[in-house]
């Protein structure tokens, strides 16, 4: 039995037919090959080269964060990965036993324990950005700099215009994989950037430190 629809349709056919779809077609074929591309090889893969532990990409990212800013207090941590305080803690307790972070009580207030990274968890996402850095020279090398300005450009344009068509956030979205901006766009479209507001909340705690 023959299939019909989008998906059943040769991409010729579709072009040369002019149903209107193929651009639509295309675009989502191809962004999801981009995300998976950006995730298997230039996340997962990059990560499991520079460490040899079982640590997933949401645990990664705190780490990035934490190694960025200083310290965080515990509470903050399932805001940061959109989890329940429990869950939360127990990805602190992987974390902390892999030797990338370190829990302290904190000076200021007697019930609140302050999350830090360790100077092996730096290590770790100092080896893990330097890596993705060289694997994406050569790749970099094939487009002009006008090329990356214009793609650049068209990708922040439609993320913005996707991320304005949904609900505010009310959480840690994580969206940029840490690669935190303080002059990032995003968060004029939802009064504010979910990890910012609590950054500031907690800025008493915040500091440099060497674990």
């Amino acid at each position: 039995m023959a299939q019909v629809g989008l998906a059943a349709t040769p991409s010729h056919d579709r072009a040369s037919g002019g149903n209107g779809h193929d651009a639509v077609f295309r675009f989502l074929r191809f962004s999801h090959i981009f995300a998976s591309v950006v995730r298997e090889y230039l996340e997962l893969q990059l990560l499991h080269e520079v460490s040899d532990e079982d640590l997933s990409l949401s645990q990664f990212h705190l780490l990035k964060l934490i190694t960025l800013d200083g310290e965080h207090q515990m509470g903050q941590v399932a805001e940061f990965l959109g989890i329940s305080p429990p869950a939360a803690t127990k990805n602190i307790d992987k974390m902390e036993r892999l030797g990338l972070v370190s829990r302290t009580p904190s000076t200021d207030d007697r019930r609140a324990t302050l999350l830090a990274a360790s100077r092996q968890g730096r290590r770790l996402v100092s080896r893990y950005e330097a890596l993705k850095e060289a694997r994406l020279a050569p790749v970099l090398d094939g487009f002009s700099p006008k090329e990356l300005k214009q793609l650049t450009g068209l990708m922040e344009r439609f993320s913005l215009r996707l991320i304005n068509s949904q609900e505010p956030l009310d959480q840690i979205c994580l969206r940029c994989s840490a690669y935190y901006d303080d002059h990032c766009p995003v968060p004029h479209l939802n009064d504010g950037c979910p990890y910012k507001r609590v950054r500031d909340n907690g800025g008493d705690v915040i500091s440099e430190r060497e674990g």
